[in-house]
C-alpha cells in the first residue's frame, strides 16, 4: 500500500521528485552501511584502478548478487513510497552505488536517464537511499523541477571524473540556481522520475558520501534493444513478460552468474561501447 499522501503523488507528478523519505531505522541503516563498507573494503584495490564511470563493474546490478541489497531494494517502506509513484506492480530494472570518497573528484554533469535508457511509457521511478549524509558538500544530487516534462538535448563527452558511462551532459546552459538541492539524512531516501534533469558535484567533505539508486519500473514498460533483460518483481505481478525475472540472491555461486549476464544484456541495450583510455 502506498505511503505517500495525494499530495505527495500530485507533487511528484507535477515536480518529478520527491524527498526526504524515512525508510530506513538507525540500527537498519547502520547495518546496511556495515555490510557496505565490508563489500568496499573487499573491493578496494580493485575500485582504486578505476576511473568514476569505471566503478560500475563493482557497484552496478548489486541486487542480484548480494542479499542485503536485494533487503533495501525490495524493503516494505520503499516499495511503500515506490507504489505511490508508478503503481502497485513493481520489478527492479536496476541499481547503481553512486560513492563519493572524501575528496573524490568524481561528479555527475546534469542529464535525463530517459534520454538513454530507452523505456517506455516512463512509468519508471529511482529511489536515491542515503547511507551517509548527502549534502551540498559531499556532492549530494540536485534536480531541476519540472524538466520531468521535456527532451532536452544530450551530448557525450567521456570527461575522466565524470561517473555517468558516457560523459553525458545535457547540451545547453542550465541555470542552477532553479536547481533544487535533496540532502538526505542516513536512512533517508528520495523519489525521481526517469525524465528528471539531474547531477550532483565532487564531495569537498571529509567523510564518504554513499547512496544506491535502485531503478524501479511498471511491467508494462517496455525495453529497447536486442537483449530481454533481467529484473526482480518485487511487489505485485507481472502480467507483461517483457523481461525475464529472476529469484532473490540465495547462493553467491549462481547470484554472481545472474549479475554477470545481467550486466552483459544491460550493456548489450543501453550502454556504448568503451572508448579506449
Amino acid at each position: 500500500m502506498s505511503m505517500l499522501s495525494e499530495q505527495e503523488r500530485q507533487f511528484y507528478e507535477e515536480n518529478g521528485y520527491l524527498f526526504p523519505l524515512r525508510v530506513f531505522d538507525d540500527q537498519e541503516t547502520a547495518e546496511f552501511r556495515r555490510q557496505f563498507s565490508d563489500y568496499t573494503e573487499q573491493n578496494r584495490e580493485r575500485l582504486r584502478k578505476l576511473i568514476p564511470r569505471e566503478r560500475r563493474e563493482v557497484y552496478a546490478l548489486t541486487h542480484l548478487m548480494l542479499p542485503w541489497v536485494y533487503q533495501m531494494a525490495s524493503h516494505p517502506r520503499v516499495l511503500d513510497a515506490v507504489e505511490g509513484a508508478i503503481g502497485a506492480n513493481i520489478l527492479v530494472w536496476g541499481s547503481d552505488w553512486f560513492v563519493k570518497f572524501p575528496g573524490d573528484a568524481a561528479y555527475i554533469s546534469w542529464h535525463q536517464d530517459g534520454a538513454y535508457w530507452g523505456l517506455q511509457p516512463p512509468k519508471v521511478t529511482t529511489a536515491w537511499i542515503a547511507l551517509s549524509p548527502s549534502t551540498l558538500e559531499s556532492g549530494c544530487m540536485q534536480v531541476m523541477p519540472r524538466t520531468q516534462k521535456m527532451q532536452l538535448p544530450q551530448r557525450e563527452t567521456y570527461a575522466v571524473n565524470n561517473a555517468l558511462s558516457r560523459g553525458q551532459e545535457i547540451a545547453l546552459e542550465v541555470d542552477e540556481s532553479k536547481a533544487v538541492a535533496l540532502c538526505l539524512a542516513p536512512g533517508e531516501m528520495s523519489l525521481h522520475h526517469i525524465g528528471i534533469a539531474h547531477g550532483s558535484k565532487p564531495n569537498s567533505a571529509d567523510y564518504a558520501r554513499v547512496g544506491i539508486a535502485i531503478r524501479y519500473i511498471a511491467p508494462e514498460v517496455v525495453q529497447q534493444g536486442s537483449e530481454r533483460q533481467i529484473v526482480q518483481l518485487v511487489r505485485g505481478e507481472d502480467k507483461y513478460g517483457n523481461f525475464e525475472i529472476v529469484a532473490p540472491p540465495h547462493d553467491a555461486v549462481s547470484a554472481a552468474e545472474i549479475r554477470k549476464e545481467a550486466d552483459r544484456r544491460v550493456l548489450e541495450n543501453v550502454y556504448p561501447k568503451p572508448k579506449a583510455r
